[in-house]
């Protein structure tokens, strides 16, 4: 099951698991589309392919909430 982080790992946007606009690799990086568009849709980590992340809704998201740990790191 996906971790669905809550954040862009390079610039900190909130990423929540019941909205597009997230874009992961095979290892779950996550990255907002604007930071997965600047990156060529390369992971920098593992240089993975960037897709994009399903949604999780309902009853789904309720059972199985989004991770609440971010990943970005301040410079």
């Amino acid at each position: 099951m996906l971790e669905m982080r809550p954040d862009c790992e390079r610039c900190g946007t909130d990423l929540p698991a019941d909205a597009g606009g997230a874009f992961i690799c095979s290892f779950e990086c996550t990255f907002c589309a604007p930071c997965a568009e600047e990156l060529d849709d390369i992971c920098p980590n593992c240089g993975g392919e960037l897709l994009d992340r399903p949604t999780r809704v309902g009853k789904a998201l309720a059972n199985n909430p989004a991770s609440t740990e971010r990943k970005h790191k301040d410079a």
